[in-house]
């Protein structure tokens, strides 16, 4: 006979020993998903709300930069529900576009005049 009698045995062990070793087996599965939500899924879900909120509080003579890297000057603001609001950009002197809301990258605010003392 080829096979000697220690290998032909069957494994020792019950249901509880295969329960445990997959819980053992899936903790490091269970630690991944959590890294990747602390370090790339919430910081991520944070930057998308605060430049919603920049862009949601545009108003008139804000500098903006689009999407495109074009720079210009806010001249109107259209109150519109959904993704569809709309901004009037001067670009250069007479020029002007109208821009989809979410398409602006970034608001540089128009600096408020200083109060004198």
């Amino acid at each position: 006979m080829l096979i000697t009698p220690a290998l032909a045995q069957a494994a020792q062990g019950g249901p509880a020993n295969n329960t445990s070793a997959f819980l053992v087996q899936l903790v490091p599965f269970i630690a991944i998903i959590g890294i990747f939500y602390f370090l790339i899924i919430r910081p991520q879900q944070q930057r998308m709300k605060s430049h919603r909120e920049l862009v949601g509080s545009v108003k008139r003579n804000d500098s903006v930069v689009t999407a495109g890297g074009i720079i210009g000057k806010v001249t109107k603001v259209v109150e519109k529900e959904g993704a569809d609001a709309e901004v009037e950009i001067e670009i250069a002197p007479n020029v002007r576009v109208v821009v989809v809301r979410s398409t602006l990258s970034d608001v540089r605010r128009a600096k408020e005049p200083e109060e004198k003392k």
